[in-house]
């Protein structure tokens, strides 16, 4: 486990629309552009070893791009190369923090200056929620995952800690982008929770304010 000290201003970004990653959860990732291959090859000499995940956004009134404002690092963890020199790596979450602006000098991918104050807790032991339902929750969560045609292992989800199975359902989700980055901009695991609710009962409307699908 790192703590604040151990975080540095500076990290490399990797802008991946409908990419989260949350403090203590793990993201399986392929890397084949060359400059992220490079930006692996540069993290793994830092004693870090850390990488920002955040999510491009739309500018309104125009076709260009910008980055949401918060991210979350993860730790390089696990990787194994393929035949063809691509790399199958997993970074496992630290923090969120604030993106201040890009670094200064030059360099094939992009670089952030960041700021890790407003998210102290991400640092700590993992999260409860004391209002969390797992009955009602688990019961809305089979009728999503049926009306959406997905299959999971509903015992190691029962099984799952309230933080581990509200996070990485969260992840794995097929949420747009902006609803993503609005579960990782939760301010605490109930939050999420109930952010991650509305998302699944709006699924079941079938995206409106209609009556739920059964």
């Amino acid at each position: 486990m790192m703590n604040a000290a151990d975080l540095p201003d500076t990290i490399p970004l990797f802008p991946l629309p409908g990419a989260l990653l949350l403090p203590r959860a793990r993201l399986p990732l392929h890397i084949f552009e060359p400059r992220y291959l490079q930006m692996l090859e540069d993290m793994m000499k830092t004693p870090h070893r850390l990488v920002g995940m955040v999510q491009p956004r739309e500018v309104p009134g125009g076709g260009d791009k910008k980055l949401h404002s918060i991210g979350c690092a993860g730790r390089l963890t696990g990787f194994s190369e393929t035949e063809d020199g691509r790399y199958m790596i997993t970074l496992s979450g630290i923090s969120r923090f604030r993106l201040v602006g890009e670094a200064s000098g030059f360099s094939p991918y992009l670089r952030g200056v960041v700021d890790w104050a407003a998210f102290s807790r991400d640092l700590g032991s993992a999260e409860g929620d004391s209002h969390f339902d797992r009955d009602a929750f688990m019961a809305l969560l089979q009728r999503y995952f049926q009306a959406m045609g997905l299959s999971t292992d509903w015992g190691s989800l029962s099984e799952a800690d309230e933080e581990l199975l509200i996070n990485s359902l969260s992840m794995l989700c097929p949420f747009a982008p902006e609803d993503k980055q609005a579960l990782l901009e939760a301010p605490s695991l109930e939050t999420r929770r109930e952010t991650l609710v509305t998302l699944i009962e709006f699924a079941l409307r079938g995206g409106t304010d209609g009556e739920m699908m059964q």
